[in-house]
């Protein structure tokens, strides 16, 4: 009697294969995915941020200088309230603000702070951005808008 044998499932060897593309996979995917988080995290800073920028260029318009209302909760300019991205975000009297990023915010952005500087040049309002953020993606985030 000639008796056929049926495959009964996947060899080992097709096993290991699958194993070893799906580790191919995340070890591209991974890295991405953390980029894509941290600068979602940014672009929640940036927004919540908007406000008190908005609240400063307009107060330098109105009083010609930062003088006597660039303080964060006085002369227009909104206190900041935290966010689940944002510990805090302050603004002094020469037209900074400094905004420090909540330790829950991930391990590129914990505790890393980002600062705007108003520069005026009599027509609109630029700003100067920095951060100690040593994230490539995430630092090219953030500063992808400042002005030199």
């Amino acid at each position: 009697m000639n008796m056929k044998r049926v495959q009964q499932g996947f060899t080992l060897i097709e096993l290991m294969i699958v194993v070893a593309i799906i580790g191919i996979l995340a070890a591209v995917a991974i890295p991405q995915y953390k980029d894509y988080t941290s600068k979602s995290k940014v672009a929640s800073a940036i927004a919540s941020i908007d406000g008190i920028k908005k609240a400063v260029a307009l107060c330098y318009q109105e009083n010609a200088g930062f003088d006597t209302c660039a303080s964060s909760g006085t002369g227009g300019v909104p206190a900041f309230t935290a966010t689940n991205v944002l510990k805090t975000a302050q603004a002094d009297d020469k037209g900074v603000i400094t905004a420090t990023f909540t330790d829950a915010s991930g391990t590129d952005l914990a505790g890393k702070f980002v600062k705007y500087e108003a520069k005026p040049d009599g027509v609109r309002m630029s700003w100067v951005v920095s951060t100690d953020v040593t994230a490539a993606a995430v630092k090219a985030a953030i500063t992808k808008n400042s002005t030199p």
